[in-house]
């Protein structure tokens, strides 16, 4: 089969012919529909510091995917030939506290498809049968291959009371675009979008964000303050792990108000906890993941009722073998979401 493999450690990737996987006992085979880049992929791509220090190639890539179960492996209990399912990425063991605990999101021996084993940046890819989910095939394949990312995006969004709530959402990112649309559709009555990349800043729009700011152009904690009349946000998302911006966010939360954290700095930020978090009450959470099996539930129904509307987000439709491009068009930043197609774009 074609799949594209990091074959080696430095920039770039290969679209190599490579045996077809076989489903081990409780995996399943997949045919590959669909498949999207993550950020994720873009750092292991580019190899940045993260993916040096984890990656260990030569390992095929990616994450998100949509497909047909196409094979059973011995002890499948459940699944069945010609179902149309995406995965949980995150492979838990089931037996630590946190999974115990059902925390599975944080489990402390989480293995990563793309990322600890072979991804479905391919034709075929093999998953555990506890990680599939199956899908309504009325949704189109390109939604149902970035329901792993919106997930993030609806975990971060409902992790706390976001109803008739004021939303700011700081990076405009795939999945920050789609925290946008999440927050709308589940009854945000303000949000705004900062980000200093003009052309996800016009997604933002589409997905209609009320008030939508670059960071570059205009102060956003200036910006958000003079619209909420000096109150501030309810809620404030943090999709971005850009530095700076942590410098703002705790400024424009309104005292009491909720502060969730998705993006992730490259380093160490400086904080004004006593005056800016503790004396004004802010929540702060850490946001990892999807729980499981919840956030996908959540995520199947806001696809199912019509009410979130992805066709902004997703900008570029290519073949597998062009992801090359679809990685220099991350680089650039002049996208939304890229899908990759095995057997070509339909």
């Amino acid at each position: 089969m074609k799949a594209v493999i990091k074959e080696k450690p430095g920039y770039g990737a290969i679209l190599a012919d490579v045996p077809l996987p076989r489903p081990g006992p409780g995996e399943v085979l997949i045919e590959v529909k669909a498949t999207s880049i993550c950020g994720t992929d873009h750092h292991i791509y580019i190899w940045n510091e993260w993916a040096q220090k984890r990656i260990k190639p030569p390992q095929i890539m990616g994450h998100e995917f949509v497909g047909e179960v196409v094979e059973l492996g011995p002890g499948v209990k459940s699944a069945k030939v010609g179902e149309l399912v995406s995965a949980e990425t995150h492979i838990v063991c089931g037996q630590c506290k946190q999974c115990l605990l059902g925390e599975k999101h944080v489990c402390q021996n989480t293995k990563i498809l793309g990322v600890d084993r072979d991804g479905c940046f391919a034709e075929y890819v093999t998953v555990p049968e506890e990680n599939l989910w199956r899908n309504d095939p009325s949704v189109p394949a390109a939604f149902l291959s970035i329901q792993e990312p919106l997930g993030n995006a609806v975990h971060t969004v409902m992790a706390g009371e976001t109803r008739g709530r004021s939303v700011a959402v700081f990076g405009c990112g795939p999945i920050g675009l789609m925290a946008i649309g999440v927050a709308r559709a589940v009854g945000a009555t303000f949000v705004a979008a900062v980000d200093i990349n003009e052309y996800r800043l016009d997604i933002a729009r589409k997905m209609k964000a009320d008030l939508v700011i670059n960071a570059n152009e205009m102060d956003p904690v200036t910006a958000i303050m003079d619209e909420t009349r000096g109150q501030g946000v309810d809620v404030v998302l943090e999709m971005s792990g850009a530095r700076p911006v942590f410098s703002q966010i705790f400024k424009v939360a309104r005292p009491g108000g909720r502060v969730s954290l998705l993006g992730l700095p490259d380093k160490a930020v400086d904080l004004d906890i006593s005056n800016e978090i503790v004396m004004r009450g802010i929540q702060i959470q850490g946001i990892t993941g999807r729980r499981m099996w919840d956030t996908w539930v959540m995520t199947r129904e806001l696809l199912q009722s019509g009410k979130l509307d992805l066709s902004p987000v997703v900008t570029h439709h290519l073949d597998l073998a062009d992801y090359a491009r679809g990685m220099d068009l991350m680089t650039s930043g002049n996208c939304g979401k890229v899908v990759l197609y095995p057997r070509g774009v339909k």
